[in-house]
């Protein structure tokens, strides 16, 4: 756009200079095509890298000019909505093909289950549209023990995703119409190199995208559902089950008295013969120590018999 803007003052210029005559507008035209031309052959190699950097501003207050205009416009509100309710009823069972009905009525579905003695815990992802009519219609389940609701309001950063998904995907067209141009390899190099940026950026940022408006399209319900309270009251232990408690704890004494003996049985009488026999080899009758204790007591004495005499 630069250069033929600078062609066209070139051209204005040559006309107003030679004249209206064709002679004169003839030579206007010559030198404006021969300037060209000059221009042409002195424009730096550089000039794409420029375009492209070009590009990347504009890329960029796109995306800030698309960020305002999400917060200053009047859009289609985007809602995250989620709730957290706890019920007491009656029947468990019932409860829960209560809970698949619905699901199958409402096309919403159970994100995870967890099924326990006396109680079931439900994520469910419910169409935003029904969300409403969804928990109206689980009010009848039984007796509501907790119910806590909260919306969050994601609309700037929705459309803020959207506007920078759409200005990356026509940045990279622009890109790829750039190899086509490009004059040498490091030109290409540098533009594939854009190109590659740009399609992890445009896969992240429709990742982020696609995640908040599954987030947006259907609700979140956590519903935990608790069976009916033990109605049987805790009684104190009877004079036979506490006789009977008596005797199991004094069998389990006995069990463990009984594995010890064992125990001293197997390990303590070879432990114990072990001992016999080095006392009886060592300060016994063959008494190893006592012999070389007088062995070393005749050297000793030999020895001073010697140095005295």
């Amino acid at each position: 756009m630069k250069k033929k803007t600078v062609i066209i003052i070139l051209l204005a210029a040559l006309v107003l200079t030679f004249g209206c005559s064709g002679k004169n507008a003839s030579a206007a035209f010559s030198s404006g095509y021969a300037m060209k031309t000059a221009y042409d052959r002195a424009m730096p190699e550089s000039a794409l890298m420029a375009e492209m950097q070009m590009s990347d501003d504009l890329s960029i207050r796109e995306d800030e000019a698309g960020s305002e205009a999400a917060e200053l416009n009047t859009v289609e509100r985007k809602l995250v909505k989620r709730a957290y309710i706890r019920i007491r009823v009656e029947n468990l069972d019932a409860a829960d093909a209560f809970i698949t009905d619905m699901l199958k009525k409402h096309d919403a579905y159970a994100a995870s289950t967890e099924v326990d003695e006396n109680s079931r815990n439900y994520s469910l992802r419910v169409p935003a549209l029904r969300y409403d009519a969804f928990l109206a219609e689980m009010n009848g389940m039984g007796r509501l023990l907790r119910r806590s609701e909260n919306t969050e309001d994601v609309t700037i950063r929705y459309y803020d995703l959207e506007g920078r998904l759409a200005t990356k995907r026509e940045l990279l067209k622009t890109y790829q119409s750039y190899l086509g141009r490009a004059r040498n390899i490091e030109d290409i190099l540098s533009v594939e190199a854009r190109i590659a940026d740009l399609q992890n950026d445009i896969e992240g940022t429709g990742m982020q995208l696609r995640g908040l408006a599954n987030r947006v399209d259907y609700a979140t319900i956590d519903l935990a559902l608790l069976g009916p309270v033990s109605s049987v009251p805790q009684q104190s232990a009877t004079l036979g089950e506490r006789i009977k408690k008596l005797f199991g704890n004094f069998g389990a004494f006995l069990s463990t008295v009984a594995v010890g003996l064992v125990g001293v049985v197997i390990y303590g009488i070879p432990v114990l013969l072990l001992v016999i026999f080095f006392f009886w080899l060592l300060f016994g009758r063959i008494g190893l120590m006592k012999k070389l204790w007088r062995l070393a007591m005749t050297k000793k004495q030999d020895t001073g018999t010697r140095s005295s005499t």
